[in-house]
């Protein structure tokens, strides 16, 4: 059974958002269309405490982008984004949630980043998504949002390391890309764990034949 998942598609990931991804709201109609074509729709929100240990702002002397070393390894600091309840932690307002049955939320634990859908950034502390796509048989993803070479590079990788069927819509994505070339690094990856790449046009074709 397949199951779209929409990583992250949030204010403060779109152009005028505190951490905007370039071009990051341009996707919510390939989004809001993908959606109508899928029995099941899940998201991901981002959902940070203020304060979060993964914000520049609680780090003297550091700027967002830098990386410092945490107890569970390499963190990239942020601008402080997706506040919990804040207007930049809501979806975009263009983005029609009617169809979505789970809304998982990440990064709400104040002392660990969480990019991936599966498991926060220690690789280990579970989100609950593996065990509710196992229950409803659910065995194949595809997975649209932001940004590519983070949210939705980890969520494919664990994805596929948990032995889902992993295929990322390479035009529902858009990437940071800072540093350069984080986004073609993140396609390689995700090629070499076993991800599959589609296209909405692609996707609509297949889906119309099943």
């Amino acid at each position: 059974m397949q199951a779209l998942l929409i990583v992250d598609l949030q204010n403060d990931f779109c152009p005028g958002g505190a951490l905007a991804v370039p071009e990051g709201d341009r996707i919510v109609p390939l989004v809001n269309r993908l959606a109508g074509q899928f029995e099941h729709v899940l998201q991901t929100q981002d959902w940070h405490p203020s304060g979060h240990h993964s914000f520049a702002s609680v780090h003297e002397g550091r700027e967002p982008f830098d990386t410092i070393q945490t107890s569970y390894g390499e963190q990239t600091l942020w601008p402080d984004h997706c506040i919990q309840g804040s207007k930049g932690a809501a979806f975009h307002p263009d983005l029609d949630t009617t169809d979505t049955e789970l809304i998982v939320r990440k990064g709400f634990r104040r002392e660990i980043d969480s990019y991936s859908a599966f498991f926060e950034n220690d690789h280990e502390t579970p989100t609950g998504l593996m065990g509710y796509l196992r229950e409803r048989d659910i065995d194949t993803l595809y997975v649209v949002g932001l940004a590519t070479d983070f949210c939705v590079k980890w969520t494919a990788l664990d994805g596929a390391e948990q032995g889902f069927d992993v295929c990322v819509i390479e035009d529902a994505v858009r990437g940071i890309d800072q540093p350069e070339g984080t986004v073609e690094e993140a396609w390689n990856e995700m090629s070499e764990a076993g991800v599959r790449r589609t296209s909405t046009e692609a996707l609509s074709g297949e889906l119309a034949t099943e």
